[in-house]
């Protein structure tokens, strides 16, 4: 199995360099526009009509910066075995999916309230700059949750359910295997409630954790698009040009980034084939 998800990881580092290689091969290769946009835009069929048109706008707008900040992106993201896969209600992860460089958070100068939560080595260096950063600013991040493997947030889920209902439940808790924190690369902080959005921690990681390459994987108003309530404590890092991508080019909003993400690397892996 984990030679499997081991393959899976190899194709998306394959399909992102040829995105790269094609570019050098034919860099002025254009038939009416851009191949590169119309690939782009062919990739946005996912999101809402009027978002795929907003980001569209965005990238015909700056094409060379776009391109030039996804390539940084997925550069970064295939080196550390695929950072911005795409898992939500309708995704789920590979069976047996479990990082393989989990380390514990009580090896690092970090603020936890509880001494089993680990995540990706590959996403430390970040998380540290960023804790630091806010302590600067007289902000302490406290991290409640972080890594969890599939068997624990089926139990999790199964007693929201139990608590709460089916339908209640799956508003703010993912069914096994399609939850975030399973690839060990997102974090939940301290109060795990709507009240973080009111603390200073709150504040300053809405407005800072970008810099650093988090990002708030649901915001207000999002639901719909989302499938999850608010969350202002849940962050995800997406590497700092993703989520550069993610302020400049998608309202914001990281669902409509990894959805596009994940079919512009179909699109591009086809055009492969077919060339």
């Amino acid at each position: 199995m984990r030679r499997n998800i081991i393959s899976m990881l190899l194709v998306s580092m394959v399909i992102a360099a040829s995105c790269g290689a094609e570019r050098q091969a034919d860099p002025s290769a254009e038939t009416g526009e851009d191949t590169r946009i119309a690939m782009a835009v062919s990739a946005l069929v996912s999101l809402p009509p009027e978002a795929a048109l907003a980001v569209e706008a965005a990238i015909r707008a700056a094409p060379d910066a776009f391109f030039e900040t996804l390539e940084a992106a997925e550069s970064e993201s295939a080196a550390s075995g695929d950072l911005l896969v795409l898992v939500d209600k309708k995704r789920a992860l590979p069976d047996g999916y479990e990082p393989d460089d989990l380390v514990s958070l009580n090896g690092y100068p970090l603020a936890v309230t509880r001494s089993d939560l680990r995540l990706r080595k590959a996403v430390m260096g970040a998380v540290l700059d960023m804790s630091a950063a806010a302590e600067a600013d007289g902000v302490k991040l406290v991290y409640a949750s972080s890594y969890r493997s599939y068997e624990y947030q089926d139990g999790l889920f199964r007693r929201y359910v139990a608590s709460h209902g089916e339908a209640e439940a799956s508003r703010f808790s993912a069914r096994p295997g399609t939850s975030q924190h399973q690839l060990g690369t997102a974090v939940d902080f301290d109060p795990i409630d709507e009240a973080f959005a009111e603390t200073k921690a709150g504040a300053w990681m809405a407005a800072n954790a970008r810099r650093f390459g988090f990002s708030m994987s649901f915001p207000r108003d999002m639901e719909a698009v989302t499938g999850y309530i608010w969350e202002s404590w849940h962050f995800r890092y997406i590497t700092k040009p993703g989520a550069a991508l993610e302020r400049d080019y998608f309202g914001g909003v990281q669902q409509y980034l990894m959805e596009f993400l994940d079919a512009y690397r179909r699109v591009v892996g086809q055009a492969a084939v077919v060339d």
